[in-house]
Parts: C-alpha cells; structure tokens; sequence
C-alpha cells in the first residue's frame, strides 16, 4: 500500500476528527471505515485493500502505527528500531531490515511518549534511558538523543501470549526430558536456582516454564525492572516492578527496596527477575534467610562466570571480604542452570550445575548435565543435554520436602 495515500488520509482524519475527544475505540474505527468507503468512491479499491488501509489508518492514531502489524505476528520475536528511517526485525533467530519508516523523527518520538506514559514513566533529554513495557507484556528499551547518535531508538522484545510450558522446551529440543524431571524435583523441593545466559538465550522463558513447577498452594512474590513474567499457575501471587525516578530526581524505586519490602509480604518463595548490580546482596540475602526455592536470572558466558559475576555485583553494594561474599554465593544457591545460543541460533540448554561450596575459598560446582555436540544437519546443531554422572550435593532438601531419593532417580 502507497505510504503517500496513508499520509494523506492521516492528514484528512487529523482535521476532520477531534482525536483528543474521549471516542470510543469502535466509534473511531467507524469513523475511519467511513472515511476510507467515501475515498474509494472515486478511488476504487479491493475488498482486502480497504481492510488493510483501515488498520494501517487505525493503528496509527490508537495502535503503535507502522509497528503494530509486526506485533500481531507470531513469527516475529524482536524488533529493533535504530531511527525513524531503519528498522530491523528478528525472525525465527534471524534478522531482516525492513521497507518501513515512520513519516518523520517527530512521529516516532511521539509514539515512544505515549508508550512509557502507559506505564507511568519518564524518558527524555535529562533522563534519556528507561525501560517499559506494552499492554501485551511485551518489553520495551528505549534510548533518546543525545545517547542514541542516529535519533530516537527502541528494542521491543516480545513474548508468546501463551507461556512455553517445559515441555514445549523439551520438544524444541532445549533441554532432555530426564533433565527437565531432575529440574521439577528441585523446583518442589524448594532448591534455590540460577539461571545464567547470554542476551537472547531464552532466561525469561526458561524461568517461566520452571516456575510452573511451583506448588500453587504456595505465596509467591516477583520482582521485575519491567514486569514480563507470565505466571499463571499461582493463585497467590504478587507482581512488583521498580520505578525511574521523576523529573525532579525523586521517587525512586529499585530491585533493592523492592526485594527487602518482599520479605514483609510472607511470601513462600522470591523470584527476581533479573540481577544486574547491587540488588544482588538483598537476593543471597533473602535465599540465607529461610526463602527457600527462589529463582533469579542474570548475564553470564557460563556457570562460573555467573559465580564471577555476581561476586563483582555484591562487592558493588558492600565493602565485604571476598571470603564472606563466596560463603554467601556458596550457602544461598543450590543450583546453576546456563543457557546459550548456539550458532544454529537455537536455544539450549548447555549446563546444569549443582553448588558444592566454597572449597580452600574458591566456589566450586559440580556438572550434573552438559552439553554434548556430535555434529550438525542442514544448518542445525546436532546435540543433547548429557548426565555426567556426578551426584547431586545437598540431597537434604529433597528429603525434607518428602521427596526420597528413590523418587528422584526414578523420575530422572
């Protein structure tokens, strides 16, 4: 469809409509079908053609405009805008730009002002970073000018509207169906476990698909930069998402309060979305102090590196021996599930480890899975999640939930 003729249609509606009234969405699309049947008197156009034109008009005015379409398909999983004039897309873990461009740099900026007021924040020149997040729960990054060197940018990352449960991750081959039985033990025992990966390794999807494992009897509270778990097996649930501080500097709220606020609402366990600094320290915190069976994701190349990481993340909330923080890491985590990307660019499980300790001061897991590659098939990895053999540390906690280890084996 001829952008030319949707600007000029656009233009027509913006004069004709008064587009701050209080319409209702259907009144307006009535309004927009009218005025599309009125132009195509004396320019005919084809049942589908009329279709398309509405939505295209509609979804500018009350949708994300010329984003929208890629939001309402399925096959699409990020988009990327880089400025008003490029914009690229992720499609089955490949990326495409595309023949799109919003009309101009002021349209663009008006529509990422609408999407950050729908969740009550802020972004501009003084504060040019934040994260939101659509009504679908789909997140959104965005970063202003004078950061963003081409014009305003904003990443959406979509999520399935139905949450993958762990068996659709078995069936994509993510992980082993006997992996994934040990995963369920753990989860029920009330194990505390990592998830470690790589941007786009699949950490939120994974982290849904085990909380489904979660006894719904139980209290759960979350706590998110932007709200983008999907838990819907758990009656008693609590959502919390930090908040940007407003023009003013003021009225922060960050993981850190937020994981300490939890501990008041007695929940059974904690799930942090995401650890990336400081608020690291609250989370051991909170796995040493009788929260048992808490999950959390974060940024890292493998198991160890995460144990790295996060060793760096607590030094930048406290100045404590590296001793004292190992022991934390040590006695707070139970296990380390990593996921990758591999080249094939699927997503897989590649480790799943269980914390031994701190041994002559140093942490030290223990694989219970890796792995394996044995080769690769018109362009797809060939390769599966491997027991290595090692036993499972802390099996205390499988029989306090009266899960015997026989239960255990049988199921793995």
């Amino acid at each position: 469809m001829q952008e030319k003729l949707v600007q000029q249609l656009k233009a027509s509606i913006r004069e004709q409509l008064d587009l701050d009234s209080a319409m209702s969405d259907e009144d307006f699309m009535t309004c927009i079908e009218q005025k599309v049947f009125q132009w195509s008197l004396e320019h005919p156009l084809t049942a589908g053609e009329k279709v398309k034109l509405v939505r295209r008009l509609y979804h500018a005015f009350r949708g994300l405009d010329i984003l929208q379409p890629l939001l309402e398909d399925d096959t699409v999983t990020e988009i990327m805008v880089n400025s008003h004039d490029e914009i690229f897309v992720e499609r089955t873990g490949r990326m495409s730009k595309l023949e799109l461009a919003f009309e101009n740099r002021e349209r663009l900026e008006d529509l990422i002002q609408a999407i950050v007021a729908s969740v009550n924040r802020v972004v501009n020149e003084s504060m040019p970073i934040v994260d939101a997040r659509l009504l679908d729960g789909s997140r959104v990054h965005i970063v202003l000018p004078p950061i963003a060197l081409k014009g305003p940018a904003m990443t959406i990352r979509k999520f399935p509207v139905k949450p993958l449960l762990m068996e659709d991750l078995i069936a994509r081959g993510a992980l082993s169906q006997e992996a994934a039985h040990l995963l369920r033990r753990l989860v029920e025992a009330k194990y505390n476990i990592f998830i470690s990966g790589g941007t786009g390794s699949g950490k939120t999807t994974f982290l849904n698909a085990l909380s489904q494992f979660i006894p719904q009897d139980e209290r759960l509270v979350t706590i998110e930069d932007s709200a983008e778990l999907q838990i819907r097996s758990i009656p008693n649930l609590v959502s919390l998402e930090t908040r940007n501080a407003n023009t003013e500097g003021k009225g922060e709220i960050t993981i850190r309060s937020l994981i300490r606020a939890s501990l008041r609402m007695r929940p059974s366990r904690i799930i942090v979305g995401e650890v990336r600094g400081a608020e690291a320290l609250d989370m051991l915190q909170a796995m040493n102090t009788g929260h048992d069976g808490s999950l959390s994701t974060g940024h890292g190349n493998s198991a160890r590196d995460m144990m790295a990481r996060l060793e760096t993340m607590v030094l930048s909330a406290a100045d404590l021996p590296v001793v004292v923080v190992r022991q934390q890491i040590g006695s707070a985590i139970d296990i380390v599930v990593h996921l990758s990307r591999l080249r094939d660019r699927s997503r897989r499980v590649t480790e799943i480890a269980a914390m031994q300790g701190v041994v002559e001061g140093v942490i030290v897991l223990t694989p219970l899975y890796q792995f394996e590659e044995w080769g690769e098939e018109e362009g797809r990895v060939l390769g599966s999640l491997r027991s290595t053999g090692n036993e499972l540390t802390r099996k205390w906690k499988l029989q306090m939930a009266g899960i015997s280890l026989a239960e255990e084996e049988e199921a793995s």
